[in-house]
């Protein structure tokens, strides 16, 4: 790998990411390189699921997708062509799969060239805040509801804290899928080696929001690279949730990104209670593609006969 383009990468395609997420020697790129430069990249997971091969993405990463070497001053025609003939050939690397799933990143708005080669797409959302250079805007951007929870958590005597505690997190957050009678789709010792590798080169911070006894009514994990924060995780305890706690924290990481001048993203949800929340904070809904493409004819009929 060519070391002059690994610093120019997304935080989700960067190899210690990939390494923490799915084991080193789990993963594979395809990359194309002109000049002696990194010109396209596509990180990619490789497993194995019931005979199956699967081209997908790790536990907790937003996007994969393509990464291209930005180049000023090109037309936009010339700039579409290149993009078109690099997608090419990163495609044309792939290993031979039976399905593949990755979402891509809101920056990459052309698909046009996976649809060519076979891909489907699916517009998924996330909501952003873009413009964090106003305080008193952004406060007033929010709904009335968002800005009521946020005083009554205050009056309650409820504070947000950076911690380094993820055990209390992991507590707060696993109360969160219990209440919808779920279980995190990963563990504890997945989460532990991730925050070591972020907590090492201060990509993250933790927030909870306590009381003034102690308990820990909800919580935030973000990361972060030099241009956006991205709300990664959270969670709120169902029998504090009327406290106003949620509300909270996601105002006091906003606020973080408001400091680093960096753009906030809730990460989205097609969870319609979710997304009712997010907009609620005045932020903006940006798509974003989740692209898949099924090459095993069995695969193929299962899917018809699901329809059926």
């Amino acid at each position: 790998m060519k070391n002059n383009s690994v610093n120019n990468y997304p935080i989700f395609h960067q190899p210690w990411w990939l390494d923490s997420t799915v084991g080193a020697g789990n993963w594979g790129e395809c990359i194309v390189e002109k000049g002696g430069e990194i010109h396209a990249r596509l990180p990619y997971v490789l497993k194995k699921k019931y005979g199956f091969t699967i081209i997908s993405q790790p536990p907790l990463t937003q996007y994969l997708g393509p990464w291209f070497k930005e180049v000023s001053g090109a037309k936009y025609s010339k700039s579409l062509s290149r993009e078109k003939d690099l997608t090419e050939e990163l495609i044309n690397q792939l290993p031979k799969y039976d399905y593949f799933i990755q979402n891509f990143s809101p920056s990459i708005t052309n698909w046009q060239p996976w649809y060519w080669e076979g891909y489907k797409q699916t517009t998924n959302y996330t909501y952003r805040l873009d413009d964090l250079s106003n305080i008193n805007e952004l406060w007033e951007g929010m709904e009335s509801k968002i800005r009521t929870d946020i005083r009554k958590a205050e009056k309650l005597g409820v504070s947000v804290q950076s911690t380094d505690e993820l055990t209390k997190f992991w507590s707060v957050h696993q109360k969160t899928f219990s209440r919808q009678g779920k279980c995190p789709p990963y563990t504890f010792d997945f989460l532990l080696g991730l925050d070591a590798e972020l907590k090492q080169r201060n990509f993250r911070r933790i927030l909870l929001a306590l009381d003034e006894k102690g308990q820990v009514h909800a919580g935030a994990y973000l990361v972060w690279n030099d241009e956006c924060i991205w709300y990664l995780m959270g969670g709120g305890d169902p029998e504090l949730r009327n406290s106003g706690a949620t509300s909270l924290v996601l105002w006091e990481a906003i606020k973080i990104a408001l400091d680093g001048q960096k753009v906030f993203d809730f990460e989205g949800s097609m969870i319609e209670s979710v997304e009712r929340f997010f907009r609620g904070f005045g932020a903006k809904q940006k798509p974003f593609s989740s692209i898949s493409k099924t090459n095993s004819r069995l695969l193929k009929l299962g899917s018809v006969l699901k329809r059926s």
